[in-house]
Parts: structure tokens; C-alpha cells; sequence
């Protein structure tokens, strides 16, 4: 059990008091900034804005990052009653493990190292290891969704994620293993959803920008029935719907050690590939 839970009340509560702050001067991560951006994302889940290929209206999620896209995508493509793998716990948060079809899946989320909060008591079971080897059976899961993760596969996860150095790696197709891993654990019929940073290939240590030749290598890797690729850029004027090749030179802001820093307010990656593997 987590002890922390006064001390997270209490940031939430301040992260919404800033909120109207946030609303008249947006700022990549500024007070404010975590409770407009869930706003935003339930706002567009609710709404069904991403199902099939949903337009976002203008100025939509201005400074911040691409969570506001592949939430909404991810939530228009799964079914409600699935057997589901979260492969790399982005979905491990309240807001949206409370929604369908989450609320109504037999949900399984796999990272790993422990996370600060999780939700078994919702009956959400966690496993924790490496993707590129995962304990599961052959064909045991309706959807596997992996949402900006597999960028991370094979790189220096010593960095934030854990602390053994042994996930300190430098294997830039590391995600290969993993996409064939869940091709491995999906039935037929099933379905994979992928989100990776798209644009100019970079490696930043902890992760990759994907260009379209690494997107060929996740299809490649997965061998779909079918599949689909939707392409969503960033501007000044917030996120929309774009191509390959017009978002083939985007960069991305890494906070973490500041570069890639400008004035459009991009709050991490300013474009972002978000793929439906049909097995």
C-alpha cells in the first residue's frame, strides 16, 4: 500500500487551482498543466473524437504533449469486453481506467519495474519484465496496446524507469522482439495498437524518434492480416491529423535535458505515428 496519497491529493489539488493559469498562459508542464491536459483527453474520449478518422478541432492541445492524440485514438479502436494487455502501463491512471472499455476489460498491464500507483483492487492484474519476453501463453489476448513504448525498447531504461543497470542497453531494434511478442500473444482476429514518436530519426539515449523506414520495421516485425497508420503532427496551433511525408523532418522536446526547445511551446514529440496491427 502506498503511502504517498495525502501527498498526491494535495499536488492534484494544487495542479487544479492553477488550472485557469494554465488556460490564459499554457506552458509545456506549468501549474495547471496535468489537470487541463486530462481535461482535454477525457473531453475527446467522451466525445468519440479520434473513432475512425475524426478531424480535431483548432487549437486543439496547445503545449501539450502527444498523450491528448493517442489516448483518444487508442480509446476509439478498442471493444468493449476484450481480454487486453496494456504493454507498458500508459493506461495505469485513474481518468481512464474508470472508462470504457477499459472499466469492462479483463486487463493486464505489463512494465518493467513497479510504478508509484496501481489499481488491483479494480481486479487490473500487473506483471513486470521485459515485453521482448513476456510470460504469457500463445494467443491469450484480444488487443495488445502499446502507446509510446516500444521507442524505449532496447535503450538506456536505467535512466528513468529503473534502477538496474543491466536496462541501460543500446539496441536501437530492440522493438522488433517486442512487436513480434505480441503478435505471438494475440489471437486471430485480434488486434495491436502502436503510438511511437514519428519525424527525423534521433536517438536520445532513453529513446528513439521513429522515421518511416522504422515504421516499415514495427509492420514488418508484427506480419499483420491488415493494418493502418495514422499520422498526427504539432504546431503552434496545437495537434491535427497529417502525413508521412509531410511530418518526415518533425523533432522533438526532451525535457529532460532541455534540447529541442522553441517557442511553438511543444511539450515533447511534435509528431507521432499511431498504428492498428489487425493479426
Amino acid at each position: 500500500m502506498r503511502t504517498d496519497a495525502p501527498l498526491h491529493a494535495m499536488k492534484s489539488l494544487l495542479d487544479e487551482a492553477a488550472a485557469p493559469l494554465f488556460k490564459v498562459r499554457p506552458r509545456p508542464f506549468g501549474p495547471g498543466y496535468q489537470t487541463v491536459r486530462r481535461q482535454v483527453i477525457e473531453g475527446a474520449i467522451d466525445q468519440g473524437m479520434l473513432h475512425g478518422k475524426g478531424q480535431l478541432p483548432p487549437g486543439y492541445g496547445v503545449a501539450m504533449d502527444e498523450r491528448v492524440v493517442e489516448y483518444p485514438w487508442a480509446f476509439g479502436r478498442l471493444r468493449n469486453g476484450i481480454k487486453m494487455l496494456d504493454a507498458g502501463s500508459t493506461f495505469n491512471h485513474d481518468f481512464l481506467l474508470r472508462r470504457s472499455p477499459l472499466k469492462d476489460a479483463d486487463l493486464t498491464i505489463m512494465t518493467l519495474a513497479p510504478e508509484k500507483r496501481c489499481y488491483w483492487h479494480w481486479g487490473i492484474s500487473y506483471v513486470f519484465g521485459d515485453l521482448r519476453k513476456t510470460p504469457f501463453e500463445d494467443q491469450v489476448f484480444d488487443a495488445v496496446a502499446s502507446i509510446s513504448t516500444i521507442e524505449h525498447i532496447g535503450l538506456d531504461n536505467a535512466m528513468l524507469y529503473s534502477s538496474n543497470p543491466k536496462h541501460a542497453e543500446i539496441d536501437e531494434n530492440g522493438f522488433e522482439m517486442a512487436v513480434r511478442e505480441f503478435r505471438r500473444i494475440l489471437k486471430p482476429g485480434g488486434t495491436c495498437l502502436i503510438s511511437v514518436p514519428y519525424g527525423k530519426w534521433s536517438n536520445l539515449g532513453w529513446y528513439q524518434v521513429f522515421d518511416l523506414r522504422k515504421i516499415e520495421s514495427i509492420v514488418a516485425a508484427f506480419a499483420p492480416t491488415s493494418y493502418t497508420v495514422d499520422y498526427f503532427g504539432y504546431s503552434k496551433a496545437g495537434w491535427s491529423r497529417g502525413s508521412a511525408s509531410a511530418l518526415s523532418d518533425a523533432t522533438v522536446y526532451d525535457k529532460h535535458s532541455g534540447k529541442g526547445w522553441a517557442d511553438d511551446l511543444a511539450a515533447s514529440s511534435r509528431a507521432v505515428a499511431c498504428l492498428q496491427l489487425n493479426a
